[in-house]
């Protein structure tokens, strides 16, 4: 289960908005009485603040999202410096590719 910051992406993105909407017009909180997170503050122009419905809606789509997230950053993790690659790809690109391939093997995305 993806958390609510992923939803709301995720329920930006099935209804036409960019995940940029989120930056400056979506605020996120933590009930201080643990009941979890709640949105505060929504000014999407053109859009409606999600019902609780609406947001299990998407949590599959979010959970994907979040879950790849996740691989992308640990495969850059992975792949090292830029400049580290481009001169093993100067010295022996077929091993660079050889390399690239068994990281993103081993962090597939879904």
């Amino acid at each position: 289960m993806a958390s609510l910051y992923w939803k709301v992406k995720a329920y930006l993105e099935t209804n036409g908005k960019s995940k940029d909407e989120f930056e400056n017009n979506i605020t996120l909180r933590n009930d201080s009485d643990g009941n979890g997170s709640y949105i505060s503050t929504w000014n999407v122009e053109g859009l409606t603040q999600p019902t609780e419905e609406q947001i299990t809606l998407v949590d599959a789509e979010a959970t994907t999202d979040f879950n790849n997230n996740r691989t992308r950053k640990t495969r850059k993790r992975a792949y090292g410096d830029i400049g580290e690659q481009l001169d093993e790809i100067f010295k022996n690109i077929d091993e660079w590719k050889t390399r690239i391939q068994s990281i993103k093997d081993a962090n597939p995305k879904e």
